[in-house]
C-alpha cells in the first residue's frame, strides 16, 4: 500500500511539477494490533501485541510489552499470560479443549480489548491427495486436503502451507456451504505465481478447524492480499473479532498437520 501511494505521488509530480500535492493520512492513524491463538494441542499459547504505523511512516511495527493479557474459558479456567518481550505474551498452564468458548482480554494504554472464539470439534485430517498435471510441457501440482466433513452444516477450515519447511505467505480457507457432509475433493486455491513446486519438495499442511468469525477474517484477507502467514493485517483491515477498534484476530482452533513429498 505504501508503495502504491509512492507511485501515485511520483506520477502526480511528473504530470505537473508546478503543483504541490498533499495526501491526507487521517484515516491511517496508528492502532493496536492483537494476534492470538489457542489450540487443542499442548501449550504454551501466545498473544502478540503491536501497533500499526500510519501510512507515511516506515520501519518496524512498535510492540507493546506492558499490557495485562488474560485468556479464560467457559469452564471456569483462566490464566494471566507472562510477558516474554518483543510484544509477545505466553501461557504456562492453560490447556485448550474442543467445544469451549475462549475469551481474550487485553488491557493496554488505558484501554480494554476483548475477543471471543469458539474452538470447534476436531475434524480428522486424513491425508493429502496429490494431483500431477502437465500443462504446455510444464508440471503442475494440485494439493487436496482429504477430510470427511461432518453432517452438521457450518464447518470452516483454514490451511497453513509450508514448502520445504518455509511458511508460504498465503491464506487458504474452505467451508461446507456447497459440499456438506462429504469427503473433501476440492483442491487448495494456491496462488503459484511466486511458488515453484518440483519433484522432491516437502509439503506440509496444517489443517485448522475454525469458527465463523475467524473464517471471515481469513477469507477477507485472502481476497485483499496474500501478504501474511498466520494472520497478518493489511491496510484494508479485514473484519477481526477484537473489540474497541483493535486490528487482528484471536483464534481458538484445532490443529493437525500432514506432509507429502512431491514426485
Amino acid at each position: 500500500m505504501k508503495n502504491i501511494v509512492s507511485i501515485i505521488f511520483a506520477a502526480m509530480l511528473l504530470a505537473s511539477c508546478e503543483k504541490t500535492v498533499t495526501l491526507d493520512y487521517k484515516s491511517n492513524q496508528s492502532r493496536i494490533v492483537i494476534e492470538g491463538n489457542i489450540t487443542n494441542e499442548a501449550g504454551p499459547y501466545f498473544v502478540k501485541i503491536t501497533k500499526s504505523i500510519s501510512l507515511p511512516e516506515t520501519g518496524k511495527y512498535p510492540t507493546i510489552d506492558n499490557a495485562t493479557v488474560t485468556i479464560s474459558d467457559d469452564a471456569g479456567n483462566s490464566e494471566t499470560l507472562t510477558p516474554k518481550g518483543n510484544g509477545t505474551y505466553s501461557t504456562s498452564t492453560l490447556q485448550g479443549a474442543q467445544g469451549r468458548t475462549y475469551t481474550l482480554t487485553v488491557q493496554a494504554e488505558n484501554q480494554t480489548y476483548t475477543a471471543q472464539s469458539i474452538m470447534p470439534q476436531r475434524v480428522p485430517f486424513d491425508s493429502i491427495k496429490l494431483e500431477k498435471l502437465t500443462v504446455t510441457g510444464e508440471t503442475e501440482y494440485n494439493l487436496i486436503p482429504v477430510y470427511k466433513d461432518p453432517a452438521a452444516i457450518g464447518n470452516n477450515y483454514r490451511f497453513v502451507l509450508s514448502l520445504n519447511d518455509k511458511l508460504v505467505n498465503q491464506h487458504l480457507v474452505q467451508n461446507d456451504v456447497i459440499r456438506n457432509g462429504v469427503v473433501n475433493t476440492d483442491r487448495l486455491e494456491i496462488n503459484d505465481d511466486d511458488l515453484e513446486f518440483k519433484a522432491g519438495d516437502l509439503i506440509k499442511i496444517n489443517m485448522q478447524c475454525i469458527d465463523k468469525k475467524v473464517a471471515l477474517f481469513y477469507k477477507t484477507l485472502a481476497l485483499i492480499s496474500d501478504s501474511g502467514p498466520g494472520g497478518g493485517t493489511t491496510p484494508n483491515n479485514p473484519p477481526g473479532n477484537i473489540s474497541n477498534g483493535a486490528l487482528g484476530i484471536f483464534s481458538a482452533h484445532t490443529s493437525e498437520t500432514k506432509s507429502i513429498t512431491l514426485h
